[in-house]
């Protein structure tokens, strides 16, 4: 079994480890570790892919992942790279979106035979007496150190201030630690680099209450060459969700990443051996497509099925290759009634409306500036109506920039 703390190493996943020598020791026979995910939405976005991906090797590897999904922690909110107070869910939103991100990561994870845990932690957290608490767990923890941590400190120098809920958050993180220590056995956990504190805080209470060393990893936060946070995209966030982000967009984002990124984002969100990453990474000018086309396969393969990242090709191919029209399956595709279609939409109003701009400002702004078509024909005005006059036998095709098409078909009334 190869020391995954290599396949880290080798792949960029690390930005900071809390015991060099004492994580490659613990890594040389099968152990536990854990990630957590905050359960904010129904569905996780591109940000999460590396945390996901480290959990998909060290499982690979032969280790045990286990998935802690923060359905307690959820009810406070991480203040962690946050610079305003994150709004307070129900208990029923946070439950909700727990079992949709169960559900979600399954599709990464073996979690048959045990090879996998997924867990919860408002099943331990939502018993706890506030008392008991802050007697048992609270005593270990010194404010003066909980207000040096960069997560706190961020927040202290913004005029919304910290709230003392959030700044509950690094105890009870730190308890989940040691409960999964306690309980499953896990030696390890591993996070974005702004939970750094979070993490030393959980070694310190596990070594204070059970005088056992575990250990920590962080990644680091991923930008683009550009600055941008990774999966950004001008509709908003890359979701997982195929209902959220279809696999076409998804399948796009990673086709249209800078030239200077491919290299990296081979060696952080595929299993192709090291070698291809860096046959791919080296490609220089029209030869990079090759590269971002394979990027952009594997990505997709992984997240939605090896079956829709081949349509997701094939639909790209016809669009921007020599061919064009040949498939348009896989493009976002939206059906509108026949009747609004002969009285005709205008352009900012359509573009908004089947997703291609999060705004009607940015709509119009985006076709002012002439990054709006139909039928591969540049508008001219942002306020053209679009309608059946431009209905040919594949539909109507809008397209925003480059590469982001939608693709309109007539409903037919009732």
């Amino acid at each position: 079994m190869s020391n995954v703390l290599d396949v880290f190493q080798e792949r960029g996943f690390i930005e900071k480890t809390t015991d060099d020598a004492g994580i490659r020791e613990l890594l040389e026979k099968p152990t536990a570790c854990y990630i957590g995910f905050d359960p904010t939405a129904p569905s996780l976005h591109a940000g999460s892919l590396e945390p996901i991906m480290s959990l998909v090797h060290m499982q690979r590897c032969g280790h045990r992942p286990i998935v802690l999904v923060g359905g307690g922690t959820g009810l406070v909110g991480d203040p962690s790279g946050k610079t305003e107070l994150r709004k307070v869910m129900s208990q029923e939103e946070t439950e909700a979106n727990a079992e949709a991100l169960k559900k979600q990561l399954s599709h990464y994870l073996d979690f048959s035979e045990g090879k996998a845990l997924m867990v919860n932690n408002v099943d331990w957290l939502g018993d706890l007496r506030y008392i008991e608490f802050l007697r048992d767990i609270g005593r270990h923890f010194s404010v003066n150190r909980m207000l040096s941590s960069e997560s706190y400190k961020l927040r202290l120098e913004q005029e919304s201030g910290l709230s003392f809920i959030e700044f509950n958050y690094m105890l009870l993180q730190a308890y989940d630690f040691w409960y999964l220590y306690k309980h499953h056995d896990c030696k390890l956990q591993m996070g974005g680099s702004d939970q750094w504190g979070n993490i030393c805080a959980g070694i310190d209470l596990t070594r204070r209450l059970e005088s056992a060393q575990v250990y920590g990893i962080t990644f680091p936060l991923l930008t683009t060459n550009s600055g941008e946070k990774m999966g950004k995209t001008a509709a908003g966030a890359l979701w997982l969700d195929p209902d959220k982000t279809s696999p076409y967009d998804f399948y796009q984002y990673w086709i249209n990443v800078d030239d200077a990124d491919v290299k990296r984002f081979l060696a952080l969100f595929t299993f192709l051996p090291m070698e291809e990453v860096e046959r791919l990474g080296s490609l220089e000018g029209e030869a990079i497509r090759e590269a971002k086309e394979v990027l952009a396969f594997e990505a997709t393969k992984i997240t939605h099925s090896e079956e829709e990242a081949a349509k997701a090709r094939d639909a790209a191919r016809s669009l921007f290759g020599p061919a064009g029209g040949e498939d348009l399956q896989s493009v976002p595709t939206s059906e509108i009634e026949k009747e609004r279609l002969e009285e005709g939409i205008a352009a900012w109003q359509l573009f908004h409306e089947v997703g291609l701009c999060k705004s009607r400002a940015d709509a119009r702004r985006l076709i002012q500036q002439g990054g709006g078509y139909v039928n591969e024909r540049r508008l001219d005005a942002f306020d053209e109506r679009i309608g059946m006059k431009n209905l040919e036998a594949t539909g109507i095709l809008v397209r925003a920039g480059k590469k982001r098409f939608h693709r309109i078909l007539v409903k037919e009334g009732k």
